[in-house]
């Protein structure tokens, strides 16, 4: 069995495992009479991350079980457990459920927010002004103490300043290949008729960056677009805005990873003012999610 370090990729090997088993995925021939090469490397990938979880699964068990620990833990990981491992054995979710949920939240969750932070960091760096503005927000509120949830949702200039970088730089660039998003019969979509059994392509990343939507200056960053809301933000046309999916089908974690990215930038901009070091070479690549080739390089002065 090979050894998680062999598919690392950027320093994160979970990451670049999950990629490979993904793109091993989308190439497989379905055959009943054997397995290509790509399908033994995908079922190879999968079996490997599903170790992972179920070894960390075992450890909580383990120490509940032998008197060290009073619960499964606080976190997300511990609530999955304590469903699947109740009291009276009449477990809430399988095993199956546990390992991917914890997939599901480990890419789906930390990946998306880190790109968002990354983001959100390169375009304060060069926009000092609006670091400042959101700087002064964050002093006013919570000064050098912890951020609370009572100040977290008054962080107007914040909030602005997060759905621009969600605009010009989504973590999800598209979304396809959801059995929901494919045409059962024949339907009209505003000009356009879809014929049955058509899958439908929501490209992210162009609705974000489409003048007609957005104005002339589509590919500037400015927060202020935000101001008076999403809606007016879009010209009234607000489902041009899904960087977190749209409508009944949008991420459960919306409103999760929101809330983490503002407590992760007050906290670092009560700490540190930064610039965009003059190393940085601009090369968005998708990467899973929209990354930055090179990495992100900006130069911290301490407060």
């Amino acid at each position: 069995m090979r050894k998680l370090a062999n598919y690392a990729f950027h320093g994160d090997s979970l990451k670049g495992m999950v990629l490979a088993m993904i793109s091993s995925v989308d190439m497989m021939l379905e055959s009943k009479f054997f397995k290509t090469k790509d399908e033994i490397e995908s079922e190879l990938l999968q079996q490997e991350v599903r170790n992972c979880m179920i070894e960390m699964i075992k450890k909580r068990l383990y120490k509940v079980m032998n008197g060290g620990e009073d619960s499964y833990g606080s976190d997300f990981l511990g609530v999955l457990i304590k469903a699947h491992h109740d009291a009276d054995n009449n477990p809430i979710i399988s095993v199956d459920d546990l390992v991917d949920e914890c997939k599901t939240f480990y890419v789906a969750g930390q990946e998306t927010t880190n790109t968002l932070l990354a983001w959100t960091v390169f375009l304060l760096a060069i926009h000092t002004d609006w670091q400042e503005e959101t700087r002064k927000e964050v002093l006013n509120l919570f000064g050098q103490e912890k951020p609370n949830p009572d100040g977290i949702s008054k962080l107007k200039t914040m909030s602005m300043i997060i759905n621009e970088s969600l605009r010009l730089y989504p973590p999800v660039i598209g979304i396809l290949r959801k059995a929901e998003r494919e045409a059962e019969r024949e339907v009209r979509l505003g000009n356009l008729i879809l014929p049955a059994d058509l899958q439908v392509y929501m490209p992210t990343l162009a609705l974000h960056h489409d003048p007609q939507i957005w104005g002339a200056d589509v590919h500037e960053f400015k927060p202020e677009r935000f101001s008076e809301g999403i809606s007016k933000a879009t010209n009234n046309n607000v489902a041009a805005f899904f960087p977190f999916g749209i409508g009944p089908r949008n991420c459960v974690g919306m409103n999760f990873a929101s809330t983490e990215a503002k407590i992760a930038l007050s906290m670092i901009l009560q700490r540190y003012s930064f610039t965009l070091s003059p190393t940085y070479v601009h090369s968005p690549i998708q990467f899973l999610t929209l990354h930055a080739q090179h990495g992100i390089q900006v130069m911290l002065q301490s407060l």
